[in-house]
């Protein structure tokens, strides 16, 4: 088992853990040394290990309890391992999603014997696939009081910012139907795929909400992500299945987001086939706000879907703040500035021994 210095700087930690490889279903060697590592140096914190979901925690009565939490997993490798290290760079598969973010947890966990709340530490797996394998989802089920906490910080991916709420995600499917026909004889037959036009068209026509929500500003998308349609070369297509996704504002729910896409392709024939709720971004909360005015950091929207979210839906304000670049998730050439290691890693250090209390 490779040996993690969690007290080292978190430059050097992010690299030790981007050597493990953790691709998605496969984090038992990373969760295994992080456990060892929190164990050995962290007496102050009770640690539990559940499957590949790392919990520790201080068992103390201060006022307030902070939650940090990060995934362990990545996306498949691709030819990025191991890291490497080009002047302010640090490359390799997750060095931004998010394991820059992991390394600032462990260390603040393993070198804040005695912070200003009380402080649970979270590393969790499987959260780059569908939703049911997260390790989170166990949790919440098994130990729903690991999760309590006044405020929970995900160190997901912001460049430094901190990114409020996040965007709720719905996809559906859209079917256009034809009649099949030899395609040397089309006119016996109806195209679907030539169908699925109309469906282009209306999302070409499309306008997005922009909405503004305490502050910050999100921007819906409706995409089409995938078309499937035809039977073989010479057969004019009876169907036509266009997937599209629609990721839309915290002010909607998952039924009105529905309803609105519904009423986008009025008239035809639709399946919703996954969906998550979005997250308010929660700044009203005391712990958040003592979060940005320790930290001097001014909120955005988070465009995307996070497990801020599960914390929403639990009534825990959540927000995100990583080192890492959300826009060099899941490249080839992912990497992260290893400044923002150094800064993110001071901020939520004054804001665990000062800023909480």
């Amino acid at each position: 088992m490779t040996t993690l210095e969690l007290t080292a700087d978190p430059i050097e930690l992010t690299a030790a853990l981007v050597d493990i490889p953790s691709v998605s279903g496969a984090e038992d060697a990373l969760a295994g040394a992080v456990t060892e590592a929190l164990r050995r140096q962290a007496p102050h914190l009770h640690v539990v290990r559940d499957g590949n979901v790392v919990l520790a925690r201080t068992q103390g009565t201060r006022r307030r309890r902070v939650l940090l939490a990060g995934h362990l997993d990545t996306v498949p490798v691709a030819d990025n391992l191991p890291s490497r290290r080009e002047a302010e760079r640090l490359y390799g598969c997750g060095t931004s999603d998010m394991k820059a973010g992991d390394a600032m947890i462990a260390h603040l966990a393993a070198t804040v014997p005695d912070p200003a709340c009380e402080l649970t530490v979270l590393f969790y797996d499987c959260e780059e696939v569908e939703a049911e394998r997260n390790g989170l989802t166990r949790i919440e089920r098994e130990h729903p009081d690991w999760l309590h906490a006044d405020l929970a910080i995900l160190a997901e991916p912001t460049s430094g910012a901190v990114e409020a709420g996040c965007q709720g995600t719905l996809r559906v499917v859209v079917r256009t139907a034809g009649r099949r026909a030899h395609s040397a004889r089309s006119w016996l037959g109806s195209n679907a795929v030539h169908a699925a036009g109309d469906v282009l068209d209306r999302l070409n026509r499309y306008q997005p909400r922009q909405v503004d929500i305490d502050g910050c500003v999100y921007r819906e998308g409706l995409q089409a992500v995938r078309i499937a349609g035809g039977v073989a070369g010479n057969v004019v297509p009876d169907l036509c299945e266009i997937t599209v996704n629609f990721r839309f504002a915290p002010d909607r729910s998952v039924a009105a987001a529905t309803e609105h896409v519904r009423d986008v392709f009025e008239g035809l024939e639709l399946t919703v086939t996954d969906s998550s709720p979005g997250a308010l971004p929660g700044l009203d909360a005391p712990a958040a706000r003592e979060f940005l005015a320790a930290t001097g950091v001014d909120p955005v929207a988070k465009y995307g879907w996070t497990d801020v979210s599960r914390f929403a839906a639990l009534g825990i304000p959540a927000i995100n703040f990583g080192p890492g670049d959300p826009n060099l998730a899941h490249t080839r050439d992912e990497h992260v500035n290893v400044g923002r290691i150094t800064r993110c890693t001071a901020l939520l250090r004054d804001y665990l021994t000062r800023g909480a209390q």
